[in-house]
């Protein structure tokens, strides 16, 4: 079970925290542990039918620097749409629990951290302090050749300028906190102390009694503004499996919704990082350092 604390209001917070196999210096990486571990604390937390849930990072180097792509990478194919279907199903919970929900981004969130946090209703984002290096935040997995794999193609149009958001996914582009798209985090704070403050105050003022079907995501009010963002995308980009892939799960959530995008991005996924190009991306990010 991850670290929860429950304050007087009956908020819960939870915290992720580094595989204690894998412990990468503090680094907190989505690998199967933490999946299942999210999964198991989400369970733990909705029978004590919380008034709100916070989910923050116990790392002081990262709020979740993205998948385990060595893991990822070791896996067949069959085991790969597994491993997908199981991290959709943990982050699912974030959006079905009957409360609000909120991340605390308080250092790099990129690929599946960006995705965690984005099935959160909202996300209170923490700007650096003066001399520190902003942290970057976004989906780099097109960059690798691959796709996001956990509804990124679907949350980021919904937060951000759509056309902005398809062509950063599609190309992998990521930001520096600094510079985020306006409408990435809801709030933000100067530090984790004062986010978690903001945290619980904007749940205040955005409560929520229910369940949810899916998280903020593609859907019928903003698929025209999308299309559009569709179109200026396949304009500007350079036609790639990658684009193509995010192309198609942008288009597959206008037609038949978050469950059908999500099964779309497994599929371009899993076939993604056999092509040639993904192939010499990964090897090379893998590599041990030397």
């Amino acid at each position: 079970m991850l670290p929860l604390e429950m304050t007087r209001d009956g908020v819960a917070i939870v915290s992720l925290t580094a595989n204690p196999s894998k412990p990468r210096g503090g680094v907190v990486v989505l690998d199967s542990w933490l999946i299942e571990e999210i999964a198991l604390s989400l369970d733990a937390v909705a029978t004590q039918k919380p008034s709100g849930l916070v989910l923050r990072s116990a790392s002081d180097r990262v709020f979740v620097a993205g998948a385990d792509l060595a893991e990822i990478d070791a896996l067949d194919d069959q085991a790969l749409h597994r491993y997908l279907e199981r991290g959709a199903d943990a982050f699912a919970r974030l959006h079905t629990i009957a409360c609000p929900t909120v991340a605390l981004v308080h250092r790099a969130a990129l690929g599946g951290g960006l995705e965690l946090a984005m099935h959160c209703d909202g996300i209170i984002g923490v700007l650096p302090g003066a001399g520190d290096k902003p942290w970057r935040i976004g989906l780099p997995e097109c960059s690798l050749g691959i796709c996001p794999g956990w509804g990124g193609t679907q949350m980021l149009p919904a937060r951000i300028d759509p056309a902005d958001a398809i062509i950063q996914t599609a190309s992998g582009r990521t930001n520096p906190v600094t510079s985020i798209p306006t409408g990435l985090f809801d709030e933000s704070a100067s530090s984790s102390d004062e986010a978690l403050k903001t945290a619980l105050t904007w749940m205040t003022n955005h409560p929520r009694t229910t369940s949810r079907a899916h998280p903020r995501a593609i859907n019928p009010t903003n698929s025209a503004s999308v299309a559009k963002g569709l179109e200026r995308a396949r304009a500007e980009l350079a036609a790639t499996p990658a684009t193509h892939a995010v192309f198609d799960c942008v288009e597959t959530g206008m037609r038949a919704g978050w469950l059908a995008a999500l099964a779309a991005e497994r599929t371009h996924l899993v076939a993604l990082r056999h092509t040639p190009f993904a192939r010499e991306q990964l090897a090379q990010f893998l590599k041990p350092a030397a």
